[in-house]
Order: C-alpha cells, then structure tokens, then sequence
C-alpha cells in the first residue's frame, strides 16, 4: 500500500532535518509532498544562513491530514515560529493526532506541537532550549537521541537524524495507533 507523508515547513526551517528524513522515506518507496503556507519555493536555513529552496507540493489550503499517512515537522528556529501562529497550521497537526496517525519533530519543531496542545502527558525530547516550554505545556522531556511516545516521535538536532529517521519509518510502516491521549 502506497504511503503519503507531509512535511509541513516553511521559510527557515533548518535544511538538513527536511533534506534528510525526505530522502530516507523516499528511499523507502514513500511519496513524501512538502506542505507550506504559500505555493512557490521555501528556503532552507544551513549553517547560519539561507539555504536552498524547495518546491512547495501543496498548500494547507489544499490538504487535510485524511489525504497522509503521517506527518514530519522540520526545525530550524524560524519556521516553527511562523508556523505556531497560523491556525490552519496548528488545525492540520492537531487532525493528525486525533486520527492516531504518526507525527514526528525534531529540533525546534516541537514549539508547533506545543501551540497545538498536544503535547501534555507525551514523553518526547527536543533542542535543549525549548526543554522547559515542553515542560511547562505539560510534556515529560528526556535527553535522548531518538524518543517514540506511541505514534510520536521526537528527536533533538540533526546529529540525531539517523536514529529519527529510523524510527520515522518503523513508526509510518506501523501506521494508525489507538487514540490514547485524544
């Protein structure tokens, strides 16, 4: 059965952790379409500086978390921060919960989630800075490369990438789980 995963980004978000995980899913035979605010190009951040861009597949306009089979949040510092304060953003990552699919953020990408509300009661990790606004939304945070909380799954900085990849894929390849913290 064919397999469709979103990746929900936009300007700024750190390229590596959408490069990486993109490609790993594609290797895995997985269609893998980036969703952002606006059709066009979205530009990576890399090192301290703007990147390269990608070709926007669909907008949220257009999608709805019934049309993937999962969801990937990238980080960076500045694309989670656009990203939590648009509704239709937040309403797209909240419906991906509620239908038990599996959703994975790294990095800084949990401050989506945490605008989300979904976060409370969840075990995850994150970039270290943002530890405390989990913590404060209700999250257990652990320092660990890699962390799954039923379909959640969590990692810290693109040093991490190669276990949240592995673990982004165990989890789509798994698919549905029951609703527990709905």
């Amino acid at each position: 059965m064919e397999k469709r995963i979103a990746i929900l980004a936009t300007n700024g978000f750190e390229e590596s952790e959408l490069k990486s995980p993109k490609e790993a899913m594609e290797a895995e035979g997985f269609t893998v379409e980036i969703v952002s605010e606006e059709s066009g190009k979205i530009k990576g951040w890399a090192d301290g500086n703007w990147s390269n861009e990608y070709q926007v597949d669909k907008t949220l306009s257009d999608v709805s978390a019934e049309d993937y089979n999962a969801l990937m949040l990238p980080g960076g510092v500045i694309n989670p921060d656009k990203l939590r304060r648009n509704e239709d953003a937040l309403t797209f990552v909240r419906d991906f919960f509620k239908q038990g699919k599996p959703v994975a953020a790294i990095c800084h990408a949990p401050q989506i989630l945490i605008s989300a509300d979904v976060v409370k009661g969840r075990t995850m990790t994150s970039f270290n800075s943002i530890k405390d606004d989990l913590k404060n939304a209700g999250a257990n945070w652990v320092d660990k490369e890699v962390v799954v909380d039923e379909a959640l799954v969590t990692s810290r900085n693109p040093n991490d990438l190669p276990a949240f990849n592995s673990k982004l894929i165990e989890e789509i390849k798994e698919g549905k789980h029951e609703l527990q913290h709905a």
